[in-house]
This record gives structure tokens, C-alpha cells and sequence, in this order.
């Protein structure tokens, strides 16, 4: 059975990303030989990179006890969905540094995306699958889309049309399916 992580992209106090991941959750539910399991990565409180080493050198041993509770959580999934949301025709910065704390526990594994935003977070999704490659994760290609208009009650209550479960559910089993095979090669 393969582990799936669905990641928050934000911290922020006034955030709807845990509404989204909530709603990828309960959908991921209904997919079998996989768990699921939302990392808020707020929960990790990762101050800005400072550590001693590079992440590819420090071998998966951090100086600091958050960072390498974040690592072992990594290092502990098979697979990711990442729900970003747009900011500045990228992701988050708290997502972008939680992504740089780490090296191996990224790499060999699989990842979807949901993104949103007022344009359906695709700028997003696009930066992402570009820092993704560099850490070795392969992303899948169905991607989810949200916007901000339509899919939230005054851009703060999430409520997705059902025009996007056939999506979601894509992501979902392609993440899981590629999550499957690739780990057969980490060993």
C-alpha cells in the first residue's frame, strides 16, 4: 500500500488551503490500496533555509528538530498532492522553502497538483512542476484547478462545482498509480 501525502502550499492565518486539501481528502477516500494524510506544512514552523549544509549533503540529518521532523515525515510518504495556491504567478514562499529544506526524501516519487487562484492557480501548477523536476519528483499530468470566483463564497468558503470531481479523481489515482511504480525502484 503506498503512503500519499497531501501537502498545504500556505501558511498564512487567513489561508483556505486546508478547505481544499479537506475536500482532496475526502475524495481520496474513496480510492483503495492507498492512505492518505494532510502535512500541513505550517505544522512544521520551517523558518527561512539557514541550515550548515546543503540539503543533498546533510545526508537526512538536521541541525534543528523541526527540520528534521519535516524530513522523516518527507521521507515517509510514497507520493505527494500538493495543493498550491497562486501568489505572484508562483507558489508560496513558505511552500518553496519547505520544498528546498529537503534532497533524497523528495526524490523517486510522484506528485499531483491542485492548484487555485484567479486564474485557476495555473502559473502556479507551472512553478511547481518546474521545482518539483529538480528534486527528482515526477508530476503527474492531470492537474486540478480552483478558481477563487467561482469555486469560493466570497474567496473564503471553499465550494467546488462538481465539474471538477472527474478531475480531482484523476489526479488522485494517477498520483497513487505512479506513486505504486516508482516505488518499486527506491527499493
Amino acid at each position: 500500500m503506498v503512503k500519499i501525502g497531501i501537502i498545504t502550499g500556505s501558511t498564512r492565518d487567513t489561508r483556505v488551503n486546508n478547505q481544499v486539501a479537506e475536500y482532496v481528502l475526502e475524495k481520496a477516500k474513496e480510492t483503495e490500496d492507498a492512505e492518505f494524510e494532510i502535512v500541513d506544512i505550517k505544522d512544521y514552523d520551517l523558518p527561512m533555509f539557514n541550515e550548515a549544509l546543503p540539503p543533498l549533503m546533510a545526508n537526512k540529518q538536521y541541525d534543528k528538530e523541526g527540520n528534521q521532523k519535516w524530513s522523516e515525515k518527507i521521507d515517509s510518504l510514497d507520493g505527494f498532492i500538493f495543493i498550491t495556491p497562486e501568489y505572484n504567478k508562483s507558489i508560496t514562499p513558505s511552500l518553496k522553502n519547505a520544498i528546498d529544506y529537503l534532497a533524497s526524501e523528495w526524490g523517486n516519487k510522484a506528485a499531483g497538483i491542485v492548484g487555485y487562484g484567479s486564474t485557476l492557480g495555473v502559473a502556479a501548477t507551472i512553478s511547481l512542476r518546474t521545482i518539483l523536476s529538480n528534486a527528482n519528483v515526477a508530476t503527474v499530468g492531470p492537474a486540478g484547478g480552483f478558481s477563487l470566483f467561482t469555486d469560493f463564497e466570497e474567496m473564503t468558503t471553499f465550494r467546488p462545482s462538481e465539474v471538477h470531481n472527474p478531475t480531482i479523481k484523476s489526479v488522485i489515482d494517477t498520483t497513487v498509480s505512479w506513486s505504486r511504480g516508482l516505488k518499486t525502484i527506491r527499493g
